[in-house]
């Protein structure tokens, strides 16, 4: 099924419009950097350097999780590989498909931001996040469930680790 969906993709929604688009959405992703730069940004304002360090944290957290340990003990090899058929549209990657590290890492990062500083503000970097995981499979490089377990992993571990701060903060006002 996962294949399947993936050549859906590639014959009904990719287009001479939205190749340009999505391959510059998945490269936002790339080593978390548009992620690394916003908390950097984030530290340097005051009011906000909290919230950058929880982002780090997370991220540093999934990169060790999903990236360093999933990725390796799953070994799965990455579709353009094995589904007939299916074109990749950005560089070969050099690591293994599963989980979706651009996904943990987005999902990761966006999910603090809304625990800290509310859905007003966080929305629109969750679906900067969510529109970096669909890349990654409009672009041909990962799974669906490769960027599934990606959210849900980055969701989690940015739940957790941004839970962890406010229960800190809280006990520190008392």
């Amino acid at each position: 099924m996962d294949a399947d969906i993936l050549l859906w993709i590639q014959d009904n929604i990719r287009n001479v419009f939205w190749n340009p688009v999505m391959s510059l959405i998945t490269h936002l992703g790339d080593a978390g950097m548009f992620w690394i730069v916003l908390a950097v940004c984030f530290l340097m304002m005051k009011k906000n350097r909290r919230l950058g360090a929880v982002m780090l944290l997370a991220m540093i957290c999934s990169f060790a999780i999903n990236n360093l340990v999933l990725k390796n003990l799953v070994a799965r090899i990455r579709p353009y590989e094995v589904v007939d058929g299916l074109e990749l549209l950005v560089g070969k990657a050099r690591d293994f498909s599963f989980p979706s590290g651009h996904s943990a890492t987005s999902f990761a990062a966006a999910v603090p931001i809304v625990r800290l500083k509310g859905w007003r503000f966080g929305v629109w970097f969750v679906l900067l996040a969510g529109a970096i995981a669909f890349s990654r499979l409009y672009v041909g490089i990962h799974y669906p469930t490769d960027v599934l377990f990606g959210i849900g992993s980055g969701a989690i571990i940015g739940y957790v680790v941004s839970g962890a701060f406010l229960a800190q903060a809280e006990k520190e006002r008392y």
